[in-house]
């Protein structure tokens, strides 16, 4: 199966999505800003108290006067703090909560997708957007905007105040303007494609370091170690690279932002002093002009660092929003299908254009039939159960259940109807009895010891809280066998018309999986089930069996008829036999 990345959302979506974080707690946010701009005015009071304090001893004054002017820029300075402690502590909790509608908006989208979506992108991408992507959007949201905006308006404040206090020496303000202005662009410019290629190099990392976790075993029993080694040092080597392009541009930005504070310092010292030597400026208006340029140099420097991160940022949400741009699954065609029986007609499947899996397949299941797919692993036979389940739709040809097409029906309508079992089970957080009902919530304590008994889980008997023992971490950690058993218990609690049981009991050792399926088909009697087997004992026991080959169905028939047929199912009938 291929692997097709998720989109990304483009700048205009990702500005979008900002502006519906923010405004959908507009009431926080506009308190937030108060509380900030309030901190920002306050600050204003103490560079223009020295410069006052300045003026005073130069003309000659008492200390009593100094006395009130320091406690009075104590004042100011213990303000300040208060009202920043205040905006940083609202505005962590409004990012907490944006954060949160991010989240559960993600998990929205991520829940919406079409399972064939899921499939196709792997787990490497999906997980890394979930996990480092949303975080990464989490510390934009509690920290940089914040942290952004107290710096853009203490910048605005202090050179309003330096042009209040003298419009020549707040020209020096702009002197590095046009400087910081191409710099800024610049990086701008390169930060979010860069920061959007290390994404992708970290999701490439992700899920080479999955695939190979998850197949060890066979890593070492193919002796694949060196070839899974060397392919993980490329992608290593690959995100190593990214990482190195955007330390590059951060090089280029923050000793540019350095020579930016400096410039605007001299200029005011000089030009003050030319200014001074004329009479034209007091000494204190030039110490308080001084100390705000001083001032600008944390505001100017957080916006800087804090940009840094809002581009890595604002790289993440175009990540998390792409998954909601995933086109949706085709609308219902709204028909009733009027049986359940399953028609596969002149069917053709590719993953890749030009490379068929399946080729003309044309079959029909009745309704309450055993049919046995059986055939040489990559014949196609667990397309053809994905085809059956709806979760893919045919290249061409149909998939019809009741003469209905299989991807035309409601999703919860197609569940209702057909299961696919495969021989990946998931078993969640939570207890015995969660997992269970998950496929039937109105399901009893006796309706779910009938379903476990019925797929021979009966390790579930030992337990010593039964249906509250906790499963998965901190609790009981069922392994691959008994996680099988679960995912049957609840297929046999949904209760479906129609079960596809792609190797389902492929975890178990041959006699369990042989009690378990006999218990299933007394459990299922009078509904379809379509079993892809690799263990002929399933074929043996279903009304007809299906030989898949290279994409197409060359044999169907009962057992016995195939048996006395002489072809591919009588040989592989022998060779299971030993005969």
């Amino acid at each position: 199966m291929t692997t097709t990345r998720l989109p990304i959302a483009g700048r205009r979506d990702v500005r979008r999505a900002t502006w519906r974080l923010l405004a959908a707690d507009r009431r926080a946010m506009a308190a937030v800003l108060a509380l900030y701009c309030a901190a920002a005015a306050t600050g204003l009071a103490g560079p223009w108290i020295v410069g006052r304090i300045i003026d005073q001893v130069d003309k000659g004054t008492t200390t009593a006067t100094i006395d009130v002017l320091a406690a009075t820029a104590c004042a100011f300075v213990i303000t300040q703090v208060l009202f920043t402690r205040a905006a940083r502590y609202a505005g962590h909790r409004f990012g907490e909560r944006a954060l949160a509608r991010l989240r559960e908006g993600f998990l929205a989208s991520a829940l919406d997708l079409p399972v064939s979506t899921v499939e196709h992108a792997g787990t490497g991408d999906l997980m890394t957007r979930a996990s480092s992507d949303v975080s990464t959007v989490g510390n934009s949201a509690r920290d940089a905007l914040p942290e952004i905006f107290l710096g853009l308006v203490q910048t605005v404040f202090v050179v309003a105040a330096i042009m209040f206090l003298d419009p020549v020496l707040g020209l020096c303000v702009l002197i590095s303007a046009p400087f910081l202005i191409l710099v800024t662009r610049w990086y701008l410019r390169r930060a979010r494609d860069a920061y959007l290629a290390e994404g992708a190099a970290n999701t490439e990392v992700a899920e080479d370091l999955a695939a190979t976790a998850e197949g060890a075993r066979t890593v070492e029993v193919l002796r694949l170690r060196t070839s899974r080694i060397h392919g993980g040092d490329r992608h290593i080597t690959t995100a190593h690279g990214t990482r190195v392009r955007t330390l590059a541009l951060r090089s280029v930005l923050f000793p540019s932002i350095d020579i930016a504070h400096t410039l605007p310092v001299a200029a005011t010292l000089l030009i003050g002093g030319a200014l001074y030597f004329h009479d034209l400026v007091s000494l204190g208006t030039i110490a308080a002009t001084t100390l705000y340029l001083w001032q600008l140099v944390d505001p100017i420097n957080t916006i800087v660092m804090w940009i840094e991160s809002l581009q890595s940022g604002s790289a993440a949400l175009a990540r998390i929003e792409g998954v909601g741009q995933v086109p949706p699954a085709p609308e219902p065609s709204g028909r009733t299908p009027h049986d359940d029986r399953l028609d596969i007609d002149a069917v053709h499947y590719a993953y890749q254009p030009g490379h068929d899996v399946l080729r003309g397949v044309t079959l029909s299941v009745n309704p309450g039939e055993r049919l046995a797919i059986v055939g040489p692993s990559g014949a196609g036979k667990s397309t053809l159960g994905r085809l059956l389940a709806g979760i893919d739709a045919p290249t061409s040809g149909r998939v019809t259940i009741g003469g209905v097409d299989a991807t035309d029906l409601d999703p919860a309508e197609l569940r209702r109807r057909v299961a696919l079992v495969t021989q990946d089970h998931h078993v969640f957080l939570g207890t015995l009895r969660d997992n269970l009902a998950l496929a039937a919530p109105e399901a009893n304590d006796e309706d779910m010891e009938k379903a476990l008994q019925a797929v021979g889980a009966t390790w579930t008997k030992s337990l010593d809280d039964g249906l509250d023992t906790m499963l998965g971490a901190g609790g009981l950690k069922p392994d691959a066998s008994q996680s099988q058993q679960l995912a049957l218990a609840r297929l046999v609690l949904a209760d479906p018309h129609t079960l596809i049981l792609d190797e389902a009991t492929s975890m178990l050792d041959p006699r369990a999986a042989r009690d378990t399926e006999r218990s299933l088909a007394a459990v299922l009697e009078g509904r379809t089930v379509i079993a892809i087997a690799h263990r002929l004992h399933t074929a043996h026991d279903a009304d007809r069996v299906a030989v898949m080959e290279n994409g197409v169905v060359t044999e169907l028939g009962s057992h016995h008829e195939l048996a006395e047929a002489g072809g591919t199912y009588a040989a592989l009938w022998r060779s299971w036999h030993g005969s």
